[in-house]
């Protein structure tokens, strides 16, 4: 069945086709399912009639894989017999005449049948013969074997049986051995018309006169033995020499580069924030990179210009010393090469010893170098990648992040691959249904568009081969059988381009008929690249580019061209470059000068480095090398010439990388070429071709020699005049045979201008008789048109007489001097611009191919994809087998990639091949990318963006906002007294107690409480109506980069963290935490007090347990006198709430290692969420009672249990025998906001300065003053840009102050015994306990030389209530006034704590309630043992009433208001006597809001100084029915206690009582 199939398809091959490997393989495929098909049945059937599953034989004569053109009969329906077989094939290989000859009846064995095989060669009967079928019949055994005979598959055959690299050293050795001399001599020779060389010696220039074509440069080989006074004339810029349509873009960012800048991000952020902790962003503060590219210079220079251009190393630069200068941008790219593994090294030591450095290894053109660093090979630059990439210092290191980028990934999707598919981002389609998904000025035109243009009948498509050429070359091959192919081809392609020139040049006589010798598609590229410079003012041209994979053969071509062009006077018209990779660009002056006059680059030793920089510039480019190593090409690219590669290596990667040299991104503003109007910016290959180059099979080469008469055809190239250009001699046998369809054909898509608007040269008479082009062939075997390809524009000179006046004069392409292009340009006629570069950039380049590559690639499977899809994907990996589906059209990226894992597997010499356990997840590199896309499509400005945004997202990561502001409330009336020295450490408790307390808030944080009268202090302002709801959005922050010795939240987990946080499972079993209860009796609360401590057991050893069971005791305590230096002996207690995700907890890098016990207190309803995010904390669980309490009842509570923990370790101490000494009586209350901390630095010559210091830093200094138990509490300063500079006023550093402290205090529990946290406040808990504690004649010291940073956190926290309703789970819209309402209501609707809404009530409505103290600063309310916000347009002054209490002199003051509130036993009726209150007014008694103790005095002696006002509260007391709310405080030993509101519209009947 095999053999039988094989012969079906050897019939069916063109006379130039090669068997391709990968049909052989589908009928290998189909002859096994047709062998096995009853089994298959078989097997089948029991599951057909399974629910939801349904299975079709297939049976079509269609072979999946192989070319729609290629039919195999179905052979299923009998089964064949051995005996007729060889039957059956000479049947079938009938059809094709002598093509394939069968051998199989009067054979008995192999040996016999290539005997008589090579017999009939000798003897020359095979002459006909592409391919002989032997096929022996032993009994039931069958043997066959196919011997190729045609001498062009042999070829081709023998040809790719060698790798890529010894064919190059065979082209090599037949130059240099003088092998092809004998070709290129007969390539000279142009038979009747003389030899090359003789008539480019007869070619004549006149030597004062310049060449008609626009100014160029010497021949590369000559520049250097000519001097400067020889170059050509250099032009002064003027406003005639400009094209305002010129643009370079280079450096734009597109949109869809943004969204795959953004996608990477958004991987990279999938890996770090997966539980497998492989990539800790958090940990690193900066970002470096390496980039690795190919070994061409070209590709070197083209990244740093686009490294340069793309801000990247701005963004750097702040970091890296390095990145400042752009010269430094070769140290972020390598060229992998021998020279590379110096700095490949560097890189891995550098990765290394900068741990907190995250390293970006992008591994750029990623399917170049695959080769195993360990697989031996001829060239010692192959494996270096593997080498870098693949080393344990790479993949183990975590903090290096690999991407590959390419443009052909299969390579890498293998069996064994090392990148996993969820790290794979692919390139996206910018249109969805034809919608522009990013809106970009740009379209990308690449290989599946070119693909598409050769399907459509109504234009010539872009891509197509050259028939006159192939039909040279395959006679040459003939003729020449030793030599290789790429000699033959190359050696025709420059005679063709020298032939061209010479024919273009007009230096040749007339005489010399050229256009035979040359083809009809080179002498078109020539013409065009000649005189395209004339359209443009500026000189603008495009580039043609010839591609020699042989470097050998690319400088014998650049040297030919260049010896003609220099010949023929045409070194001033374009530049002929060498692209070698391993050379940089060679650029005439001249042709840099006119560069840098385009660009206006000023800098006199500028040379062009890319070839990206060349744009616009008229030239042939030869590019060699054995495959692209990723040059990007300019706009001006028109022509890309193929026809040279070769066409032995069919891997899909190999040609996808020859075809993508012409993607391009075409202007999405042009018209859409496929309906072109007048005037129309048509493809000038189309509109200028001289003749056809079809694309079907030619017919009648023995006809080459018969030379055709001079043709002229008139064309249209923009929709104005129609020029007429003159081809002699063509020799296509197609045009002839086209002629009589073509002329009777009208013009296609053509609109004829009207006449009087037109010059239409004359046309000859011999041009009607002669046929110049010819598509009937294209559109009839291609009927789908494609929008991005121009419609054909050829008018037959029939047709055109017809409808146009004849006029007299001059072809334009006739070789006269006196011809001018001004008349016939487009712009003449046509409103678009003359510059042919400019209608360039707004069509892609036209492809030529070699016949063999081009049936190939045109060729489509059975599923509609192009057969080269079907190819191996890369010379490095093979098929997991041979039963294998096909690709489907429908395909996503994702799935082809999900495809080419499961069926293809790496060869030995592939840098996967050692990862043996592929295709299992385990066994992915956690931290390696891979960036897919078309070419030329914008990768590299993609992942270079991606770089700056990370960069910027780590410098995110690395910054918080801090809050800066000002200290509020300060006076220029207040004097600076300078008690200590600046520079004392500690602050002495005696001089301490000699300094004034200060009573005002300078918090920023509380501009919108009640001030605090203090003496000697004058507001600004007083007073300003400011509210609460206003001050978090309006409070000024800035942002700080995070010093390494930050807290952190639970987003970061460093290496160095996951002991200190619990996550990593080696620290999982010290992680494990345990709930211990804790039990303490206190007198305010009348009832024990359960607590929980949840303790992990790395932390046990801070707290003592019971030896019976177990039972938590205590917390250990230090000994005043003990120290260590990598020791804290406060506890620190850190209150918080709705803030486990972004509290500041991680305190490991703040303490800088230090031992320290940290315990976080929290309510019980959040007690499961806090373990989670913090599992090897401790943590203090307050009772249920407390959930709905606020700060002042936490920090009550943290007071009430250290004092009584520090009484049970003095007696523990004392029970046990212990050292006698004094037990350590500090604890620490912090903040969870607070994230740095700073030291004041007095040494500077310019004042001041701060710079950041650890935690541990700040509490070892605290703890280690002398004096420190003789103050009851310390703290230090918040921190503010302006505040290192000095405090206000003060022109000398003040070191130690005395007043209000805030956020990080020091307590001693033991001298603060007798003050409480009042544990009933949501707000100011902090200034009304200073204040008590300061009338207590306890010392408050702030350490001014030291300050906290507090991070703006917008989540949680303690002044995040909202006030609810009982109804609904919303934020009410009830005001503040009706917060409060008469004790005996019933009905209340609020959900929110009473003492919550007391606050916010008295917050907001006290301006009314006390009138006189509004914004009246010396009249201030009276506030006893208590401070609470009564606003910021009211003052308060507080007093306390206990005995010997510190309080201001309140003699000769006079009071606007009283208010009592959770006072101490010490308020009586002598006790109020002490002061006055305003008199002489009936707006008094209704300007006093009391909260009473029911205390009989206190009703004496306020009923003494205004009877009416007691019976109107008394009356109000019981009878209101004003607002919403009410509540009745019970409290321990302080009795009832009564909110009583006296409604201020009602005081005008109070006065009158």
């Amino acid at each position: 069945m095999q053999i039988l199939l094989t012969v079906y398809y050897l019939v069916q091959l063109g006379p130039e086709q090669v068997p391709l490997i990968e049909d052989l393989e589908r009928i290998f495929m189909r002859s096994w399912r047709e062998s096995h098909l009853s089994e298959i049945r078989q097997y089948q059937q029991p599951q057909a009639a399974t629910p939801g599953r349904h299975y079709i034989i297939e049976t079509s004569s269609s072979l999946p894989g192989l070319p729609q053109n290629l039919y195999l009969p179905n052979l299923s329906q009998q089964p064949l017999t051995p005996s007729q077989l060889p039957w059956l094939a000479q049947l079938a290989a009938s059809s094709c005449g002598e093509a394939v000859v069968v051998l199989g009846e009067q054979v008995r064995s192999l040996a016999q049948g290539l005997q008589q095989t090579l017999d009939q060669l000798m003897e020359g009967q095979l002459q006909n013969t592409k391919y002989v079928v032997i096929i022996v019949v032993l009994g039931q055994e069958t043997q066959s074997c196919v011997v190729v005979t045609g001498k062009r598959q042999c070829r081709a055959l023998a040809e790719s049986m060698l790798s890529p690299s010894e064919s190059l050293r065979e082209v090599n050795q037949q130059l240099t051995t003088g092998g092809a001399q004998e070709l290129i001599h007969h390539c000279n020779s142009l038979g009747q018309d003389g030899h090359m060389d003789s008539i480019l010696d007869s070619a004549t220039v006149d030597g004062g006169e310049t060449s008609p074509q626009l100014t160029g440069q010497e021949p590369s080989e000559d520049r250097g033995l000519k001097s400067t006074s020889n170059s050509p004339k250099e032009r002064a810029p003027s406003p005639k020499d400009t094209c305002s349509e010129y643009s370079v873009e280079w450096c734009e960012v597109r949109p869809i580069q943004l969204a795959v800048a953004r996608k990477l991000l958004s991987h990279v952020c999938a890996i770090a924030d997966s539980s497998t902790q492989n990539l800790d962003l958090g940990s690193f503060d900066r970002v470096s990179f390496l980039i690795l590219v190919p070994p061409s210079e070209v590709t070197f220079q083209q990244t740093l210009l686009h490294l340069r251009s793309s801000g990247v190393l701005q963004d750097f630069g702040g970091l890296d010393q390095k990145c400042r200068s752009p010269q430094k941008a070769e140290h972020y790219v390598v060229k992998v090469d021998q020279a590379a593994q110096v700095r490949i090294d560097s890189f891995i030591q550098e990765a290394q010893s900068n741990t907190y450095t995250l390293y970006i290894l992008v591994h750029d053109h990623a399917h170049w170098d695959i080769r195993s660093a360990s697989y031996s090979s001829s060239d010692p630059g192959l494996g270096l990648v593997d080498q870098l990439l693949n080393s344990r210092q790479v993949t183990d290191a975590q903090n290096i992040l690999i991407l590959h980028v390419t443009s052909f990934p299969f390579a890498l999707q293998t069996q064994h691959t090392r990148i996993s598919p969820y790290n794979e981002i692919h390139w996206p389609s910018a249109f969805s249904n034809d919608v522009d998904l990013y809106h970009e000025k740009t379209r990308y035109f690449g290989v599946s568009e070119l693909l598409e243009s050769t399907r459509s009948g109504s234009s010539l498509p872009l891509m197509r081969h050259d028939s006159s050429f192939e039909s040279m070359t395959s006679a040459l091959e003939e003729r020449f059988p030793k030599l290789h192919s790429a000699v033959i081809r190359t050696t025709v392609l420059i005679q063709h381009y020298c032939v061209a020139l010479m024919a273009a040049s007009c230096r040749i006589g007339s005489c010399h008929n050229l256009h035979k010798h040359t083809s009809v598609e080179t002498l078109e590229i020539v013409q065009s690249l000649i005189t395209a410079p004339q359209q443009c003012p500026a000189g603008h041209g495009h580039m043609v580019l010839l591609r020699i994979p042989s470097l050998a053969l690319a400088a014998w071509a650049h040297r030919k061209l260049s010896r003609v062009r220099r010949q023929l006077g045409l070194e001033e018209s374009f530049e002929i470059i060498l692209g070698n990779p391993n050379k940089a660009l060679s650029i005439g002056q001249s042709f840099i000068k006119q560069i840098k006059m385009w660009l206006q680059i000023q800098d006199s030793d500028w040379v062009p480095h890319t070839y990206l920089e060349l744009e616009a510039l008229p030239c042939i480019l030869i590019l060699s090398g054995a495959e692209p190593l990723g040059e990007s090409l300019p706009r001006s690219l028109k022509y890309c010439d193929l026809r040279v590669i070769s066409c032995s290596y069919l891997q899909r990667t190999t040609l996808e990388q020859e075809l993508g040299l012409a993607a391009y991104l075409v202007r999405h503003e042009s018209r859409l070429p496929h309906n072109p109007g007048p005037g129309s910016d048509l493809l000038e290959s189309d509109a200028e071709k001289l003749s056809s180059t079809d694309n079907e099979e030619e017919e009648g080469q023995e006809n080459d020699d018969s030379p055709l008469s001079s043709q002229q055809l008139q064309v249209c190239p923009e929709g104005g005049a129609v020029e007429t250009i003159s081809v002699q001699n063509i020799t296509s046998p197609k045009v002839q045979r086209g002629h009589a369809e073509l002329v009777q054909t009208p013009p296609i898509l053509y609109t004829q201008p009207p006449a009087q608007n037109q010059t239409h040269p004359q046309v000859p008479s011999h041009s009607q008789t002669q046929p110049v082009s010819k598509l009937q062939s294209q559109s009839q075997t291609q009927t789908q048109p494609t929008p991005q390809v121009s419609s054909q524009t050829f008018i037959p000179s029939s047709a055109q007489n017809t409808n146009s006046q004849p006029e007299t004069g001059q072809s334009h392409r006739q070789p006269s001097k006196s011809a001018s292009s001004g008349s016939l340009s487009p712009r003449s006629c046509s409103p678009h611009p003359n510059c042919s570069w400019v209608r360039g950039v707004s069509r892609p380049p036209s492809v030529l191919l070699p016949r063999a590559l081009y049936d190939i690639i045109t060729a489509s499977d059975s599923s509609g994809l192009p057969q080269c899809t079907s190819f191996l994907p890369h010379m490095s990996v093979a098929w997991a087998s041979s039963f294998r589906p096909l690709l489907t059209k429908m395909m996503t990226c994702t799935e082809q990639s999900l495809y080419y894992r499961q069926w293809s597997v790496p060869r030995s010499f592939h840098m996967d091949s050692n990862n043996l356990t592929g295709g299992r997840s385990d066994n992915f590199h956690p931290r390696r990318l891979l960036l897919s896309g078309p070419p030329q499509v914008g990768k590299t400005g993609a992942y270079l963006h991606f770089l700056g945004i990370l960069s910027r997202m780590l410098i995110r990561l690395m910054e918080v906002d801090i809050y800066d502001e000002e200290d509020i409330n300060w006076s220029e009336q207040s004097e600076a007294v300078q008690y200590q020295l600046s520079n004392a450490p500690w602050p002495s408790p005696d001089i301490m107690r000699t300094m004034p307390y200060d009573y005002t808030v300078h918090d920023p944080k509380y501009d919108d409480i009640s001030a605090v009268y203090c003496p000697g202090y004058r507001p600004d302002s007083e007073g300003s109506a400011v509210r609460q709801e206003d001050v978090y959005l309006r409070r000024r922050t800035t942002r700080i980069k995070l010093s390494k010795y930050a807290a952190h939240n639970t987003y970061h987990h460093c290496e160095q963290c996951h002991q200190y946080l619990g996550f990593n499972p080696r620290y999982q079993m010290y992680s494990e935490s345990s709930l211990h209860p804790f039990t303490f009796t206190h007198l305010l609360l009348g009832e024990e007090i359960q607590l929980y401590f949840i303790i992990p057991k790395s932390k046990e050893h801070y707290f003592s347990f019971s030896q019976s069971g177990g039972q938590l005791e205590g917390m250990r305590l230090p000994l005043s006198s003990d120290w260590s230096p990598d020791c804290i002996k406060s506890p620190i207690f850190t209150p918080t709430t709705g803030r486990h995700e972004h509290g500041l907890f991680n305190l490991y890098h703040a303490m800088d290692g230090a031992s320290h016990l940290h315990i976080l207190v929290v309510k019980e309803y959040e007690m499961a969420v806090y373990k989670k995010y913090w599992p090897n904390h401790v943590m203090l669980v307050l009772p249920t009672v407390f959930n709905a309490a606020g700060i002042g009842a936490a920090h009550f509570l943290i007071k009430e249990l250290s004092y009584h923990n520090l009484e049970l370790e003095r007696s523990r101490r004392l029970e046990g025998g212990g050292p006698v000494g004094e037990v350590w009586p500090f604890i620490i209350l912090t903040d969870d906001s607070c994230v740095m901390f700073n030291a004041v630095d007095l040494d500077t010559h310019n004042g001041p300065s701060e710079h950041a210091v650890s935690l541990k830093q700040v509490l070892q200094h605290l703890e280690a003053c002398p004096d420190l138990v003789q103050f009851g509490l310390c703290g230090i300063r918040k921190w503010s840009s302006s505040g290192a500079k000095g405090q206000r006023e003060n022109k000398q550093w003040v070191p130690f102050s005395r007043g209000h402290l805030h956020d990080f205090l020091l307590l001693n529990v033991d001298r603060s015994q007798n003050i409480q946290y009042d544990q009933n406040r949501f707000t100011c808990h902090d200034v009304d306990f200073s204040l008590r504690l300061h009338s207590a004649g306890l010392l408050v010291c702030r350490f001014n030389n030291f300050s906290v940073m507090k991070k703006q956190i917008a989540i949680g926290g303690y002044r995040t209530f909202i006030i609810k309703t009982k109804v609904t789970d919303v934020p009410t819209s009830v005001g503040p006034s009706q917060y409060v309402c008469a004790p005996d209501s019933k009905h209340l609707f609020l959900a929110s704590p009473a003492q919550l809404l007391l606050e916010k009530y008295l917050q907001h409505t006290s301006h009314k309630l006390f009138p006189f103290s509004c914004r009246n600063y010396i009249r201030p309310v009276l506030s006893v043992d208590c401070y609470l916000n009564l606003g910021p347009e009211v003052t308060v002054c507080f007093v306390s009433s206990r005995p010997h209490s510190v309080n201001i002199s309140t003699t000769g003051m006079l009071f606007s208001g009283l208010l009592l509130c959770f006072t101490d036993s010490f308020v009586t009726a002598n006790f109020l006597k002490k002061f006055t209150f305003l008199k002489g007014t009936r707006m008094y008694c209704s300007s006093i809001y009391i909260c009473l103790s029911i205390y009989l005095s206190i009703y004496i002696y306020i009923y003494s100084m205004c009877s009416t006002y007691i019976q109107y509260i008394y009356a109000e007391h019981i009878y209101s029915t004003h607002t919403v709310y009410t509540y009745m405080q019970y409290i321990y030993c302080i009795q009832h206690i009564y909110t009583v509101h006296i409604n201020t519209h009602k005081s005008h009947s109070v006065s009158n009582m």
